[in-house]
């Protein structure tokens, strides 16, 4: 399980921190229509090399606050990847 807080309409695509276990994502698309959403998923599906399918929103699609669920990778290994795309 993955706690992000989505900064949609932003310059570019990019993990920009992490604050008590929740991920800062900065997304280009603005949140209309569920576009930030699906560049959220397709940047992270990307940024985790596994399929969008595998990237799922368990809670909060209309809030910037969400709880993601990602398929195939380990608690461990899914936070050693993010913490790795980190500035």
């Amino acid at each position: 399980m993955l706690k992000v807080k989505l900064v949609p309409r932003s310059s570019r695509n990019q993990i920009i921190g992490k604050e008590g276990g929740i991920y800062r994502i900065k997304i280009t698309a603005p949140p209309v229509e569920g576009k930030a959403n699906n560049a959220l998923i397709e940047y992270l599906s990307g940024l985790l090399e596994v399929p969008k399918g595998m990237v799922l929103i368990l809670s909060g699609e209309t809030s910037r606050m969400k709880i993601l669920g990602v398929a195939g990778l380990s608690a461990e290994e899914l936070q050693r990847r993010l913490d790795s795309a980190m500035p």
